[in-house]
């Protein structure tokens, strides 16, 4: 049977992800469906890349994680939009599987699970559970991601099926209707690009997405490979990765669960998981003597706050939970 389906591919990048990127292009040109476009948003100041498949048309715009994706797609002609990083390698068969069950499950948003955190080992299982920063799941038949009060997340351990619905996802890729995606205003979350690092960018869409009523699916088995163009690790870098992760969590746990939340009690509780959450991993540094770690985190954390106080916070529109 034929399907009666139409996309464009869009895909943010700074245009150096050399032969990982000719990959994706490769792969897109490969589908059983193929995009009715492929949009590059590149990042300004940055040279075109060589990498190329001679259909793809560049757009360039301010640099960051959020800046390259909120954006309000004048160029994109079809009703559904498959959003990319530049660093995924997937069979020809992908999107037109992703469509297929989009459309069977009635759902507005689908992601493959590119962070497998269902292959976790025990021990390591163990020691982020107790850290607050994600849980797994045993025996959950609806659920694959939710977001924790802690700001963190937890994820089915042994999924069964092909898809669940989850309230957070992988932001690498993703497939939904242009139209969705410009419902959750993601340009007021624009303070993630403040840091070098603006992690979490992923959770803030998603979630931002469940609290508005978007029905969102996990895929498993699906054999896209996130071929992580950014693995190298270099002290500075892992020091700008831990200050954004702790001053993203505050951020994000005030702006998404807290002010989200009506409830005293509720609030109150969430306020004790979050306080476990930033207390543990201080203690860890603490009593490891790492008195630099210890110091950044503090650093974040109290620039969060500050950040929270300010008037360019205040200003940001609050989220109604929609569901």
């Amino acid at each position: 049977m034929e399907i009666n389906f139409s996309y464009t591919a869009v895909i943010r990048t700074l245009g150096t992800a050399g032969d990982k990127y000719q990959k994706l292009l490769n792969s897109l040109i490969g589908q059983t469906i193929r995009p009715s476009k492929i949009i590059v948003y590149i990042a300004e100041g940055f040279d075109l890349p060589k990498e190329t498949i001679g259909c793809e048309q560049y757009v360039y715009v301010k640099k960051g994680m959020v800046s390259q994706r909120a954006l309000q797609y004048n160029e994109v002609e079809t009703d559904y939009v498959l959003f990319l990083d530049d660093d995924l390698e997937f069979p020809e068969d992908t999107i037109e599987k992703m469509f297929n069950l989009l459309i069977k499950n009635k759902a507005d948003v689908i992601s493959p699970d590119i962070f497998p955190n269902a292959n976790r080992p025990l021990l390591s299982e163990f020691i982020m559970t107790l850290s607050g920063r994600m849980r797994a799941r045993r025996n959950d038949n609806r659920w694959g991601y939710k977001v924790m009060r802690t700001a963190g997340y937890s994820y089915n351990r042994s999924p069964q099926k092909e898809v669940y619905w989850s309230q957070t996802n992988a932001g690498a890729c993703f497939l939904c209707t242009k139209q969705k995606f410009l419902e959750i205003h993601f340009e007021d979350e624009l303070w993630l690009d403040e840091v070098s690092y603006p992690l979490g960018e992923d959770q803030v869409m998603y979630y931002k997405m469940f609290l508005k009523g978007m029905k969102q699916l996990t895929w498993y088995n699906h054999h896209v490979e996130h071929l992580d163009a950014g693995k190298n690790m270099t002290p500075i870098k892992k020091a700008n990765i831990i200050y954004s992760d702790f001053r993203f969590k505050t951020i994000f746990w005030h702006r998404f669960l807290y002010l989200t939340d009506n409830s005293l009690f509720s609030r109150v509780w969430s306020l004790i998981c979050l306080g476990y959450a930033l207390g543990f991993t201080l203690f860890i540094s603490f009593v490891k003597f790492d008195k630099k770690i210890f110091l950044l985190k503090l650093k974040a954390i109290k620039d969060a706050i500050s950040f929270i106080k300010s008037d360019e916070y205040l200003n940001l529109p609050l989220i109604k939970k929609i569901i």
